[in-house]
């Protein structure tokens, strides 16, 4: 995911450069869904960005090609879940 909607506004992923760039911005902060648990590589688009598109466009673009860079997550099982040992068959 490279950017998306909360309620705390809209979030974009950035690389810790440009992260540490875009904290510079007047309002601009570290993402934290619920209090005390901070998404480390995401912040949350101050207000007046939302209203420059054109800046706004170049700090999206900068989180695609971020996110695009990462190496591909690993699939997890096959979706079937263990059984646990105190589990009936």
């Amino acid at each position: 995911m490279f950017a998306g909607l909360h309620e705390a506004g809209m979030v974009l992923r950035l690389a810790d450069e440009q992260r540490t760039e875009f904290l510079r911005l007047k309002d601009a902060k570290q993402f934290e869904p619920m209090p005390g648990r901070v998404m480390r590589e995401y912040v949350v688009v101050p207000r007046a960005l939302l209203n420059a598109p054109e800046q706004l466009r170049q700090w999206v673009e900068k989180s695609l090609i971020y996110v695009l860079s990462l190496p591909a997550k690993e699939k997890k099982g096959s979706g079937t879940r263990k059984k646990s040992k105190g589990a009936k068959k």
